[in-house]
C-alpha cells in the first residue's frame, strides 16, 4: 500500500481547488444538518432499551446490526446498491461488511471491517457508527459522504485503518481520531476539511498520514518530526511558514514526504540533511526548486 524508497518533494505555490468539490443543494443540506448536531454528539445509553425482533449469535453482532441499520438510513443515494442487502440478522453477509473472530474471544464472531471503497454512496455518518466497536478498518474511499465525522467514532478502539478519502467531509480536522489508540493509517485526502492541523497528530504512532487536497490553513507544527510515519502527504492545502527543524528526527522512518502546492515560505532547516543518513540515504532525493534551494544543494553536496 505504501511506496518504498525515499521520495521528498518540496514546492512553494498557491493551492487551488477543483470545481469538482462543488456540492449539490441536497448534499449541502445534509452537511448543514450534521453541523447543527454539534461536535459533542455522543452515543446515548439507551442501546439496552432498543427492541430488535431478531436473533443474533451474540450481543456484539446485535450491536453492530443497530449501527449498520442506522448507517443505511443515513444513505440517500446508493447507485451500485452496496447497502441493498443490509437487512436481517446475518450482518456478516452484508455487502462490504467483513466478520472475523473477536480478538478478545476467538469463540465468537464480530464485525471486523467495513469496506465501501468506490461505492459512490451519498449520505452521512450517523452517531450509531460508534456501535461498531470491533472494526479494525473502515475504508470509504471515493464516495459522497458529507458532514462531519461523529465523535462517537472514538468508541472504535481497535480501529487500525481509517480511510475517509475522496468524499465531501467538512469542518475542522476531526481530532476525535487522535483518541483512537490502535490507529496506524489515516487518509483524509480529497475532502473539505479546513483550519489548523493539531500538533497531536504528529505524536501519534501512525505509519501513514494523507491530508492532501483539503483546505487546511496553518503552519506545520513544530513537533512534526516526532512522527514515525513512513509516508506524509500534505500537498494542495494552505500550509505556510517553514519546514520545522524537527524533520531531522525522521531520517530512520521517512520514505515519502510531499508538501507541494502550499504557501510555504521556502525556508529549509539545516536539519533536513539528517534525512540523508537514514532511509533517504539509500534512494534518490527528489526536490523541486524553492526559495532556499541553494542551501539544500550545499547540504546534498556535503553529504555525498
Amino acid at each position: 500500500m505504501l511506496a518504498s524508497g525515499c521520495f521528498l518533494v518540496l514546492l512553494v505555490s498557491l493551492c487551488s481547488f477543483s470545481s469538482s468539490f462543488a456540492l449539490t443543494d441536497a448534499e449541502a443540506a445534509f452537511i448543514a444538518r450534521r453541523q447543527l448536531l454539534g461536535d459533542n454528539e455522543e452515543l446515548s445509553n439507551t442501546l439496552e432499551e432498543m427492541t430488535v425482533n431478531l436473533k443474533f449469535e451474540n450481543d456484539r453482532l446485535k450491536k453492530a446490526y443497530i449501527g449498520l441499520q442506522a448507517w443505511k438510513k443515513a444513505v440517500y443515494s446508493d447507485p451500485f446498491k452496496f447497502t441493498a442487502n443490509w437487512e436481517g440478522a446475518d450482518v456478516c453477509a452484508y455487502k462490504g461488511v467483513f466478520c472475523d473472530q473477536a480478538l478478545d474471544d476467538p469463540t465468537i464472531t464480530v464485525v471486523a471491517g467495513i469496506d465501501l471503497n468506490h461505492a459512490d454512496i451519498a449520505g452521512h455518518l450517523p452517531v450509531e457508527i460508534g456501535h461498531l466497536v470491533d472494526v479494525s478498518l473502515i475504508h470509504l474511499n471515493s464516495n459522497r459522504f458529507c458532514g462531519i465525522i461523529p465523535r462517537s467514532i472514538k468508541n472504535l478502539l481497535l480501529l487500525d485503518e481509517a480511510d475517509f478519502s475522496n468524499n465531501r467531509f467538512v469542518g475542522p480536522f476531526p481530532d476525535v481520531l487522535l483518541e483512537l489508540p490502535k490507529l496506524k493509517y489515516l487518509d483524509l485526502r480529497f475532502n473539505n476539511f479546513e483550519g489548523q492541523v493539531p500538533s497531536g497528530l504528529f505524536d501519534k504512532n501512525l505509519d501513514a498520514i494523507f491530508l492532501n487536497d483539503n483546505r487546511f490553513h496553518s503552519i506545520i507544527p513544530e513537533n512534526f518530526g516526532n512522527s514515525n510515519a513512513s509516508v506524509v502527504v500534505l500537498a494542495n492545502n494552505r500550509f505556510y511558514g517553514c519546514i520545522p527543524k524537527s524533520i531531522g528526527k525522521m531520517g530512520n522512518t521517512l520514505d515519502e514526504l510531499i508538501v507541494t502546492n502550499n504557501e510555504l515560505s521556502g525556508c529549509l532547516p539545516e536539519e533536513i540533511s539528517k534525512l540523508l543518513h537514514g532511509k533517504c540515504s539509500k534512494e534518490p532525493l527528489y526536490l523541486a526548486q524553492i526559495g532556499q534551494f541553494h542551501v539544500l544543494k550545499e547540504l546534498l553536496r556535503e553529504h555525498g
